[in-house]
C-alpha cells in the first residue's frame, strides 16, 4: 500500500509541478494576442508567426496542463451522483471511471497520435501558414505529453481509490487526499 502511495504522490507532484510552470503560459497567450491586435488595428501590419505562436501557446498550455487538471479535480463531471457522495462511494466511483473510461480513452489516443506526431517529426513539419513558425512537430508532441500525463494521473486517482477503498488514505499527504464534506 505504500507503494500506492508513493506513486500517487509523485505523479501528482510531477503535474502540480508542470501545472504551475506551465500556466505562466496563459500570460504570454494575452501578451502576444494582444501585440497581434495591436499591430492588425493600429498600425494594419501583422506577422504570422506572432498570431502562430498565440495559438500554439494556447495549445501547449491545454494539453500540458490535463493532468493538472484531473489532479485538482477542475475537469467537467456529472455531479448529480458525485459531489453529495461519502468519500468511499466518491473512491468507488472515480476507480470505475479510470477503468472504464480514462485508461481505454488513453490507450486508443495514443494509438492513433502516436503515427501522426511520428510523422509531423519526420517530416520536421512547419506551421501550413506562408511565413509561419516553423516546428508545428514541437506543438504536436504536446498530444502525446497530454496523453501520458493524463494517464499517469488517472492511474494515481485509481491508487487513491484504492487506498480509501482499504482503509489507508492516511498513507497520502493531505493535498492528495479527497476532500471531505462540511
Amino acid at each position: 500500500m505504500r507503494a500506492l502511495a508513493t506513486f500517487v504522490t509523485a505523479v501528482s507532484g510531477l503535474n502540480s509541478l508542470v501545472g504551475r510552470v506551465f500556466s505562466w503560459l496563459s500570460l504570454a497567450v494575452v501578451l502576444v494576442c494582444f501585440t497581434v491586435v495591436v499591430q492588425r488595428y493600429l498600425f494594419s501590419t501583422t506577422q504570422l508567426w506572432l498570431q502562430d505562436l498565440y495559438v500554439w501557446l494556447g495549445g501547449v498550455l491545454f494539453m500540458a496542463v490535463g493532468g493538472f487538471a484531473l489532479m485538482r479535480d477542475d475537469h467537467v463531471r456529472v455531479d448529480i451522483l458525485y459531489r453529495p457522495a461519502p468519500v468511499r462511494r466518491k473512491a468507488l466511483l472515480d476507480l470505475i471511471g479510470v477503468l472504464l473510461f480514462l485508461v481505454p480513452y488513453c490507450a486508443v489516443a495514443w494509438i492513433y497520435c502516436f503515427p501522426y506526431v511520428q510523422r509531423s517529426w519526420k517530416l520536421l513539419e512547419p506551421s501550413a501558414n506562408p511565413g509561419g513558425m516553423p516546428g508545428l512537430y514541437i506543438l504536436k508532441t504536446f498530444i502525446l505529453v497530454f496523453i501520458v500525463l493524463v494517464f499517469l494521473q488517472g492511474i494515481a486517482m485509481a491508487f487513491r481509490s484504492i487506498l480509501v477503498l482499504a482503509g489507508r488514505e492516511g498513507l497520502l499527504p493531505e493535498r492528495y487526499r479527497y476532500p471531505r464534506q462540511n
